[in-house]
């Protein structure tokens, strides 16, 4: 058998072999070799994502600094929710269903754990917001800055400062997940049954005891007072990740005049001046809204509206329950016309009402 060897290679060829293994294993690193310029971006990249980690938590520490002193939790007698300091003559707004029925309060501030009292100024239910006043402001007491809610933009940052669950000073985060929501509280779970339009929703965790805090902005500004969050109605408990603030604009709108006259004297809540149920058809389910009672010289009896009439119409708007008739006010304004269809005797019939005030 003829076995021949084979030829070997010329120095030329050997001396380029050598060379492109010595390149290969140098990872194409010779000085002659072309950079992925991807390894420059990512390189150039992560300073830059650390920078605007930190950049952002120290957003967060210096909101935390700035606000959650402003921040209070008020012990009643069987409830516990939250409040933010209003001004520096010791007025603290909350929300309606944490006062409940009761006058006097035990009022902790952030960093303290010494109780001070307080008293209730005045409590307006429809709109959930109450005002109460420490007995003896302590020096050093710090006003939070309540924002401009027009401003409040979806995905925008927010921090959520109270007391859930009797844990003063806590603080949760998310976004702003919605602006200008109509909500109806729960009457039976300690809500206040009212329909408060322009909420803010929000992802930052709103848990018991959160109620009557601050929802606050990367400006250090108060955006809203976290109020509820929604319930699942197939769980039967609450829904993770949506809860509901009161806007700032309508907290100083209430809290003013709160403070200034004792009492609420400019809503701005529209209203047909009605005492309603809802009533169901045949099939038991929801059909309007039977008046019970008609206020005299009110929206409804200037309309025409009488005792045992069903309004099943708001503008353009069905009504089948005593919250949608709610909701559907909501986002009216005193003043303004509108028309309400209802029934009479079996009989569909239409007026046209100009809204009157709550």
């Amino acid at each position: 058998m003829d076995v021949r060897r084979p030829p070997a290679p010329r120095p030329s060829v050997a001396a380029a072999v050598l060379l492109m293994a010595a390149l290969l294993l140098a990872g194409c690193s010779g000085p002659s070799s072309p950079r992925d310029p991807r390894d420059a971006t990512s390189q150039a990249a992560a300073p830059r994502a650390r920078t605007a980690a930190d950049d952002l938590q120290d957003a967060y520490l210096r909101v935390i600094q700035d606000v959650l002193p402003s921040v209070v939790q008020i012990q009643a007698k069987r409830d516990l929710g939250s409040g933010v300091v209003y001004d520096d003559k010791g007025h603290i707004v909350t929300n309606a269903h944490v006062v409940g029925n009761e006058k006097t309060f035990r009022v902790t501030t952030a960093g303290s754990e010494r109780e001070l009292t307080a008293r209730l100024v005045a409590s307006y239910p429809p709109q959930d917001l109450a005002v109460v006043r420490l007995d003896d402001p302590p020096d050093g007491l710090r006003p939070a800055t309540f924002g401009d809610s027009p401003k409040v933009r979806v995905g925008q940052i927010v921090l959520a400062m109270g007391s859930p669950l009797g844990l003063s000073s806590s603080v949760t985060q998310g976004i702003v997940s919605a602006t200008g929501r109509n909500v109806t509280e729960g009457g039976d779970d300690g809500g206040t049954g009212a329909t408060i339009a322009n909420m803010v929703q929000t992802s930052a965790a709103i848990n018991p005891g959160n109620s009557g805090g601050a929802l606050v902005d990367l400006d250090s500004q108060v955006v809203g007072i976290p109020t509820l969050a929604a319930v699942d109605p197939g769980a039967g408990g609450a829904a993770p990740g949506i809860g509901f603030a009161i806007p700032a604009s309508t907290v100083r709108k209430i809290a003013d005049q709160i403070i200034e006259n004792g009492r609420v004297t400019d809503s701005g809540r529209a209203a047909l001046g009605i005492t309603g149920r809802t009533v169901v058809d045949s099939g038991l389910e929801p059909a309007g809204v039977a008046v019970v009672s008609v206020q005299s010289g009110g929206a409804a009896d200037k309309a025409g509206l009488k005792p045992g009439d069903v309004i099943t119409r708001l503008g353009d708007t069905d009504i089948t329950t005593i919250a949608s008739l709610s909701e559907a006010l909501a986002a009216d304004e005193p003043g303004e016309r509108t028309s309400v269809t209802f029934t009479r005797e079996g009989d569909e019939k239409k007026a046209d009402v100009t809204l009157g005030e709550q």
